[in-house]
């Protein structure tokens, strides 16, 4: 996968090679468009629709590891404070429990995660699918040579971002 400056880069390069290539046709008739991906995964209503599914589909199972890790934290807490009037065998046994339980709350911290990061993984290239339609809808529609949707700088009369907001909002 290319970092985020390398894309940057060759996005760049693409743009300049499109604006000097003597096949090209000439600046004043070259239609070039950018899309910011991270303003429309933050406001078209698809991609607020998804947070919000995400939301609920994992907020009962978040509650519960959060009042797990809660509960092991008083077992801590408690065991702290009652270890000095223990036998040295339930000290161990306690520890053991405090370990085994820490261990549990881990795993099932770090699958709560996994599954999210995969849920919106899904919902991600679902968004990005449709908006991928929707930019090339609009470049064949309004004859568009190119739509970069990473630059390193770019002109805002180049930003076609609200209008594919537009188009995704309106369930294109």
């Amino acid at each position: 996968m290319m970092s985020l400056s390398v894309r940057h880069l060759v996005a760049a390069l693409a743009a300049l090679a499109l604006l000097w290539s003597p096949a090209a046709p000439a600046q004043d008739g070259m239609r070039i468009g950018f899309v910011n991906t991270d303003r429309l995964l933050r406001e078209a209503a698809p991609a607020k629709a998804a947070q919000t599914k995400l939301e609920q589909e994992f907020s009962k199972r978040e509650k519960e590891i959060d009042d797990a890790g809660q509960a092991l934290a008083s077992a801590s807490e408690r065991f702290e404070r009652e270890a000095l009037t223990m036998s040295e065998s339930q000290r161990t046994a306690r520890q053991r429990q405090l370990v085994d339980q820490d261990r549990d709350f881990q795993r099932r911290r770090r699958e709560f995660q996994e599954d999210l990061n995969a849920r919106k993984q899904e919902e991600l290239q679902q968004i990005l699918d449709r908006a991928n339609r929707v930019v090339r809808q609009i470049a064949e529609s309004e004859k568009y040579d190119a739509i970069f949707q990473e630059a390193v700088y770019i002109n805002p009369r180049l930003d076609i971002t609200d209008k594919v907001i537009k188009a995704l909002d309106n369930g294109k």
